[in-house]
């Protein structure tokens, strides 16, 4: 048994065709919080890696 990371809910692992998640819906969920920038990787930006919107060619 494996805890679904969106809904905590714990789900047999050989029955699910989402994994890691429990079902397609807290898939979805998950891919929609990355969409919203609710989750995000930490990011220090180097002298060599200017910010994206220091760059003037957008």
């Amino acid at each position: 048994m494996l805890a679904c990371p969106t809904c905590m809910k714990k789900f047999d692992t050989t029955v699910t065709e989402a994994m890691p998640f429990c079902s397609t819906r807290c898939r979805q969920v998950d891919l929609g919080r990355w969409f919203n920038e609710e989750y995000g990787l930490p990011f220090e930006p180097t002298d060599e890696e200017p910010l994206l919107e220091d760059s003037s060619e957008l």
